[in-house]
């Protein structure tokens, strides 16, 4: 298992929220999704899954999902930090 999180922009409400969430469940092996709203700024979006996600497969669920786009300002490559599950 690994949980990476996600930084997003273009999320401003619960209804945003719901959409990630039901795209990013949606992709194989991911069993979580977590959101931290941040309305009109950085989202932090924290996905379980079986294996690491290829960022393009992120960024296709989240366009799917709305106007929504991983942050070009986070820790790691097209916006995302790795964490490890304990």
């Amino acid at each position: 298992m690994t949980s990476t999180i996600y930084q997003v922009t273009g999320m401003t409400c619960e209804h945003c929220v719901r959409a990630v969430t039901e795209e990013l469940t949606g992709l194989p092996g991911v069993s979580e999704v977590r959101v931290t709203l941040v309305p009109g700024g950085e989202s932090a979006v924290t996905v379980t899954s079986d294996a690491p996600l290829a960022a393009d497969a992120v960024a296709a669920a989240l366009d799917e999902a709305g106007a929504y786009r991983l942050s070009d300002a986070a820790d790691g490559p097209s916006g995302l930090r790795f964490l490890p599950v304990v």
